[in-house]
């Protein structure tokens, strides 16, 4: 069942729509930050072992997001189903819902991080890590730690989208940065241990590291040590979660018995989640090819398009943030049966991505250099910098685009209309941004600067046909009619 609890929802369906949607939203968007400062975290501490440490995470991370990606995308499922029935007034349903929800995602998160565990050599090679190389060495043991924490890092994910689909978002940004905290305290140890660990010396107390290393000889676990620390702050993040959930303090309440899954609840969730899953696989697959193609000019280009992908995908948090909003925003009012001002709630956000991104796009242009240079040291830094800044100069002035089209996937993923949403995705990160990159690094022999036009002219024209598809207003046909008993199952 659900319960009042100490709710934080916001009301969406009644009422003013701008600032509901912004006090949706902002927490997401803060939380998708804090996210990035995961990887940022990561990124800064592993950089302090030079370019072969930074290429390896590149290189990881390629295939680490597209695993997640396929789990993650069942987490979709769980909003859409929350959120259309809260708007009918379905709460009853709630609980059966998320509480399958999520065994549904650990479940899956399982069986890929067995897979991944044992394909990793053979999916390092495919996005063009060379064996036999400190690189490949690294992402090996990286990746394979990652994937053995997966369902850790999937337990706060599910509780994530649960609660945006209640139309609370402030909660998971309180866990969030949390975690984060708890990120940011043991990346330089696990990475560092007490070996010149640069944390010690801001902190003035260099002594102190001379004293413990001599003690205990803990020089870190080098690249490994990002991943070991990821998954046990993420795993923190995911008990506290999940019983959060089960204490019925955050709207909604489960019992054990909302855990056990049910025919009808997963083929919804496999009907909803499964395209939703291909289409954020499609960004992680265009990643894995797009790497596939810069490594092809070297290992620097590697690691500068690793360093700008990082910094790229903190710009656009504001449009994946309102995206996530508009998917609330759109689930509940069409599952209150007010179509129109679920269509306003897309027009509003993509107005406020396009003031935004315009902004922050030009921040980025002007200090494409400096911040490159806050993620990078050794003897290749300077050639790393200017493959990341020549990508994030030519690749941002896209950034707008790229914005309109998360907002605009939002709004067809809150209708339950994510096979729509599936096959933008595979036109845009596929077939324009992969064929494009691959033309102007490959025919054209454009190097890397091919491969940052290509994304770039990609951006452009994912939003317009997108757009021009949203515009025609089919995209809400498929919603889930509140009357229908299946939109989720009871439990009895």
């Amino acid at each position: 069942m659900s319960s009042p609890g100490d709710d934080r929802a916001v009301d969406v369906v009644s009422g003013a729509l701008v600032k509901p949607l912004i006090l949706l939203s902002l927490p997401i968007v803060v939380t998708n930050l804090l996210q990035v400062g995961y990887n940022l975290a990561d990124t800064f501490w592993v950089g302090r072992l030079g370019q072969a440490a930074v290429s390896a995470i590149s290189y990881s991370w390629a295939i680490v997001f597209l695993v997640i990606a396929l789990a993650a995308g069942f987490t979709v499922a769980g909003t859409v189903l929350v959120a259309q029935n809260k708007g009918a007034g379905n709460t009853e349903r709630i609980a059966g819902v998320a509480g399958q929800t999520i065994s549904f995602v650990i479940l899956v998160s399982a069986v890929l991080s067995v897979v991944g565990y044992l394909l990793t050599p053979d999916l390092l090679r495919l996005v063009g890590a060379t064996p036999g190389t400190d690189e490949f060495a690294l992402s090996l043991a990286y990746t394979r730690t990652m994937f053995l924490g997966l369902p850790f890092v999937f337990g706060f994910f599910i509780f994530q989208a649960l609660l945006q689909g209640w139309g609370d978002t402030r909660t998971p940004l309180y866990l969030m940065a949390f975690g984060v905290v708890l990120n940011v305290i043991a990346d330089p140890f696990f990475i560092l241990g007490f070996e010149e660990n640069v944390l010690f010396t801001w902190l003035g107390m260099g002594s102190l590291e001379s004293s413990l290393y001599a003690a205990t000889g803990f020089s870190g676990f080098g690249v490994q040590g990002a991943a070991l620390a990821t998954i046990i702050t993420r795993g923190i993040g995911a008990v506290i979660g999940i019983a959060l959930l089960l204490s019925g303090r955050v709207g909604i309440s489960l019992s054990p018995s909302d855990f056990v899954l049910r025919a009808d609840t997963v083929r919804k969730i496999v009907r909803i989640g499964a395209p939703a899953s291909v289409e954020r696989s499609m960004v992680a697959v265009s990643t894995t090819v797009v790497t596939a193609l810069v490594a092809i000019v070297g290992a620097n280009a590697v690691a500068g398009y690793g360093i700008g992908t990082r910094i790229t995908s903190m710009v656009v948090l504001p449009a994946l943030g309102l995206a996530r909003g508009v998917e609330t925003v759109v689930g509940q009012n069409l599952g209150a049966n007010q179509p129109d001002r679920a269509e306003r709630g897309v027009f509003a956000a993509a107005a406020l991505i396009v003031v935004s991104l315009v902004a922050l796009s030009a921040a980025v242009y002007v200090f494409a250099e400096p911040v490159v240079d806050v993620f990078i040291s050794g003897d290749s830094a300077a050639a790393v910098i200017g493959y990341g800044a020549d990508y994030l100069r030519i690749v941002g002035a896209s950034f707008v685009f790229l914005g309109v089209f998360y907002v605009v996937q939002g709004g067809f993923r809150g209708s339950g209309s994510t096979r729509i949403a599936m096959v933008f995705a595979f036109l845009g990160f596929i077939v324009f941004r992969a064929t494009l990159a691959y033309a102007l690094v490959g025919p054209l022999d454009l190097g890397a600067t091919g491969v940052w036009y290509g994304v770039a002219a990609a951006n452009a024209l994912m939003a317009a046909i997108a757009a021009l598809y949203f515009l025609r207003g089919t995209w809400a046909e498929g919603v889930v009619d509140p009357t229908e008993s299946d939109v989720a199952p009871t439990d009895d």
